[in-house]
C-alpha cells in the first residue's frame, strides 16, 4: 500500500491548535494505510518539508484541508509546486472552500479530488478504488473532473459520530507536541480546539456550511465529549476548551449534561450557537451552563433588521427584538454573548445599502446599551455560491462573479474577502466600507475586546478614553488616533485571529 501525507496548510500566525479535520481522515485510514501529518501552522518551511516526504518515494497520495482565506495562501501553490514536481501523486483536497468551489479548483489541473463534506468514509473508500484499480463513481461525497466535465456524486447521510474512530492524538505527537496545540487564550493557559458535531439544521444563505450540509446536524454524545477532553486533559494538562463546531447547543439536553459531566473538571470552555435556539432554553440550563465552566458564547446576531434577516433565509424565529432582549438575559447569568453582525447585504439603491448599515450601527449601539458585555464582531457580507437562494440570485444580477482562476484567490483583496473585511461586491461604496470599518474601530476603542490577553487594564483605560467622545457624538470619520494605539498595542481582533 503507498503511503498518505496530510498537510493542514497554514491558518494562524500563532497559537495552533489541534488540525481536527485533517485528524478526522487520518482516523479513518489509520491501521490500513501508512500516514503522516505536516502541519503548516507548526512548519517554517512546510514546502520544503512536505518535499522531503515525497522524495523518499513512498508516498502517492496528499491530502489537503483546505478553509478560505489564509489557508489558501499556503495551499495553493504547494499544490502546484507539488504536482510539477511529483506529477504522478494524487492530490485530493476537501474542506469548506473545494466544496463550495470545485469548477475552480479542479480546473487548475493540479487537484485531483475533492470530498465534498465529511471524509471518514469517502476518502479511504477513494484510497482503496485507486489502489485496487476499481470504480470511483458510486463513492459517495466526492467531485472530480473527467473528460472535460465536472461530475458531483450523491452526499452520504451524516454518520453516528459516536462511532467514528478516535482521533490519533497520540500518532499526532509522533510529528509535533500536543503541548504545542495548547496555547494561552482568555479561557485558559493550555486551551483544546475540539469538534463535537458536524452541519447546522439552518439555511442562512450566507453561511458556506449550508451547501455541504444541507440543514442536516450530527453530534457526539456528552458522555464521548467528556471522555475525549477528560483524556487530553488528564495526558497533556489541557484547562480549557474552544468548541470549533458550527453550532455546539442544537440540543439542550446534550449541552446540559456535557455541562453536569465536566463541571468537577474545572475547565472554560466556549462554544457558538443561535440566539433563537438558546433563547428556548430554561434559566436553570444556563445557569448549568456557566456553573461548568461557559464563560463565552459565539451567536451569529448578524442584523437587528427583521427583513434583513429574513432576506438573508436566517431561518428559525430570530429577530431584532430577541437579539436586545437575549443579550440582556445573558447577563444575569454572567455568561458573555459574542454576537457577530454582517452589514452590507445587497439592496436595490445605494441608498437603501446605506440607510441598512447606518440602522445597524445604531442597532449595535442599543445592544451594547443593555448589555456592555457584549463582545460584538462585526464583518460585510461576503457572498457565498448557496444556489437557490434569493439572496445568491441577487448577488449574480450585480454583477459580482468569483476569481475564475485558483491563483487569483491568495490576492491580498480576495484573502480579506474570505475573511469578510474586504467585500469586492458591486453594490457597497468606498465610503460605506469606511464607515462600517471606522465605527467597528472606535468600538473596539470603547469596547476593547476581553480575549485579548495582552491588553491591559492601563492600556484598555488608556483607549477607552479616547474613543468615549467619538463613540457618543457618532463621530466616526479618521480615528487615526485609536488605529495608532491598536497598531502600536497590536490589538487582537477575534473574528481574525482567534483568542
Amino acid at each position: 500500500m503507498n503511503k498518505v501525507l496530510l498537510f493542514n496548510p497554514r491558518s494562524a500566525e500563532n497559537k495552533p491548535r489541534i488540525p481536527n479535520s485533517i485528524m478526522n481522515i487520518a482516523a479513518s485510514i489509520n491501521g490500513k494505510y501508512e500516514w503522516v501529518i505536516v502541519d503548516g501552522n507548526c512548519e517554517q518551511d512546510a514546502s520544503a518539508k512536505i518535499e522531503s516526504y515525497l522524495q523518499t518515494g513512498e508516498f502517492s497520495y496528499l491530502g489537503f484541508s483546505v478553509m478560505p482565506g489564509p489557508q489558501l495562501r499556503q495551499a495553493i501553490p504547494i499544490a502546484k509546486l507539488v504536482k510539477q514536481k511529483f506529477p504522478k501523486t494524487t492530490m485530493i483536497w476537501g474542506g469548506y472552500f473545494p466544496s463550495n468551489h470545485s469548477k475552480v479548483v479542479l480546473d487548475s489541473g493540479y487537484v485531483d479530488f475533492i470530498i465534498n463534506g465529511p471524509g471518514d468514509n469517502a476518502f479511504p473508500q477513494l484510497l482503496d478504488a485507486l489502489e485496487e484499480a476499481k470504480p470511483y463513481e458510486l463513492i459517495k461525497n466526492l467531485i472530480y473532473k473527467a473528460d472535460g466535465k465536472i461530475y458531483k456524486t450523491i452526499k452520504e447521510d451524516l454518520l453516528d459520530q459516536d462511532a467514528l474512530p478516535r482521533l490519533p492524538y497520540t500518532q499526532l505527537g509522533d510529528f509535533y507536541p500536543i503541548e504545542r496545540y495548547l496555547g494561552k487564550t482568555y479561557l485558559g493557559q493550555r486551551t483544546l480546539a475540539y469538534h463535537s458535531s458536524i452541519g447546522c439544521p439552518f439555511t442562512c444563505s450566507f453561511c458556506a456550511v449550508v451547501p455541504i450540509y444541507e440543514a442536516r446536524w450530527k453530534g457526539k454524545s456528552a458522555q464521548h465529549i467528556y471522555n475525549d477532553v477528560k483524556y487530553i486533559k488528564d495526558k497533556w494538562g489541557a484547562d480549557a476548551i474552544e468548541f470549533h463546531d458550527n453550532n455546539f447547543f442544537v440540543s439542550e439536553k446534550r449541552a446540559v449534561d456535557f455541562a453536569r459531566l465536566i463541571k468537577p473538571e474545572n475547565m472554560s470552555w466556549w462554544g457558538m450557537a443561535r440566539i433563537d435556539t438558546m433563547d428556548k432554553f430554561k434559566d436553570s440550563s444556563l445557569a448549568e451552563l456557566r456553573e461548568s465552566g461557559c464563560k463565552i458564547i459565539f451567536f451569529g446576531a448578524e442584523s437587528g433588521n427583521d427583513s434583513v434577516l429574513e432576506q438573508m433565509d436566517k431561518g428559525g424565529t430570530q429577530t431584532g427584538a430577541q437579539i436586545i432582549r437575549f443579550a440582556e438575559r445573558l447577563r444575569k447569568f454572567d455568561i458573555i454573548p459574542e454576537y457577530s453582525f454582517v452589514l452590507g447585504t445587497p439592496a436595490p439603491t445605494p441608498q437603501q445599502v446605506q440607510s441598512q448599515i447606518d440602522f445597524e450601527i445604531d442597532f449595535i449601539k442599543k445592544v451594547k446599551a443593555v448589555n456592555p458585555d457584549t463582545e460584538i464582531i462585526i464583518y460585510t457580507y461576503s457572498p457565498v455560491p448557496t444556489e437557490g437562494s434569493h439572496l445568491y440570485e441577487d448577488v449574480l444580477k450585480s454583477g459580482f462573479t468569483f476569481p475564475q482562476v485558483l491563483e487569483d484567490w491568495i490576492s491580498p483583496a480576495w484573502e480579506s474577502f474570505d475573511l469578510r473585511k474586504n467585500p469586492l461586491t458591486p453594490w457597497l461604496q468606498p465610503e460605506m466600507i469606511d464607515k462600517i470599518r471606522n465605527f467597528e474601530t472606535v468600538l473596539n476603542g470603547l469596547y476593547p475586546t476581553v480575549t485579548d490577553i495582552r491588553l491591559n487594564s492601563i492600556k484598555r483605560r488608556a483607549i477607552k478614553l479616547v474613543a468615549a467622545l467619538r463613540y457618543k457624538t457618532s463621530l466616526y470619520k479618521y480615528p487615526y488616533e485609536i488605529k495608532l494605539l491598536h497598531k502600536v498595542w497590536r490589538y487582537r481582533q477575534p473574528e481574525i485571529q482567534g483568542f
